[in-house]
């Protein structure tokens, strides 16, 4: 962590078959972040420093990662964030995810969207929108069935580590050494603690189907090193969304954590200018 994080309040909330760990700093109006799938709710340090000065600040832990723990069986994502808003007595909110943690907010929004201020997808995915993967993308999918196949638990890692931070056609390093090591620290930790057999519920119909009629204001955010199946899925996201704004970083997936302030700025200004309407 390169900021120093603001005094937090931690609990647990009780969901059917589980217990979601949260964090929660500040005050005023309420943020949700939601995490990456490489990652757990301290991907957002960064964001939660700079943030929790003026706003209620809240990060939480999905099923099957850090101090979440669960049940195997079929859950829905979007009653997971339903459960967490009401235990804090949250009613209205800004949404921001990433990755996974992205299109999981951008499907909780159009499930509620009496709940969500403002929405930031951070590259992230359209529920129902698959892109048709290059050749290079491909040959890096291949890669990481062989791994599974030999169970190459280390490979995999170093691949991970690789793709997501540097980006998959990138050189090796290109990130900063920092956000390698956060990346490959909780992508171990989730391989050591977490086995969970866990079966997301899907909204339907699809998110892909219900773009063009989303009223809420949002903010679409990719980085050019990323995979191109991910930043297809945001230009759609962006073009068909009525009045969405859209923002490349020079990054690859992990865009708030290579550059926070950039990232902490342009999102600042969103929410200021959604909050002024």
């Amino acid at each position: 962590m390169t900021n120093e994080q603001p005094d937090a309040t931690t609990g647990y909330v009780e969901v059917p078959g589980g217990r979601l760990y949260y964090e929660v700093a500040g005050q005023g109006q309420p943020i949700l972040f939601v995490h990456a799938d490489v990652s757990d709710h301290s991907m957002w340090d960064e964001q939660v420093a700079a943030f929790a000065p003026n706003y209620r600040v809240i990060s939480y832990d999905k099923r099957g990662f850090g101090k979440t723990t669960s049940e195997d069986g079929a859950f829905s994502p979007r009653g997971d964030i339903v459960a967490l808003l009401t235990h804090l007595g949250v009613a209205r909110t800004f949404v921001v995810g990433l990755s996974n943690g992205g299109a999981q907010s951008l499907d909780f929004t159009l499930e509620h969207p009496e709940m969500v201020d403002g929405l930031v997808v951070v590259a992230g995915g359209v529920s129902g929108f698959e892109a048709t993967p290059t050749e290079d993308e491909l040959r890096v999918f291949k890669t990481y069935e062989e791994l599974e196949a030999r169970k190459d638990e280390a490979g995999l890692l170093e691949l991970g580590v690789h793709v997501w931070c540097d980006g998959p056609f990138q050189p090796e390093g290109r990130a900063a050494a920092s956000v390698r090591e956060r990346i490959r620290a909780t992508m171990s930790d989730t391989a050591r603690d977490h086995h969970e057999d866990l079966t997301p519920s899907q909204l339907e119909p699809p998110a892909v189907e219900r773009l063009g009629a989303m009223k809420t204001p949002t903010l679409v955010l990719l980085g050019v090193y990323d995979f191109p199946e991910t930043n297809s899925a945001m230009e759609l996201l962006a073009a068909r969304v009525p009045g969405a704004q859209k923002m490349a970083f020079e990054t690859a997936h992990m865009v708030n954590m290579e550059q926070p302030a950039q990232f902490n700025e342009r999102v600042g200004a969103f929410f200021a200018a959604v909050k002024g309407q």
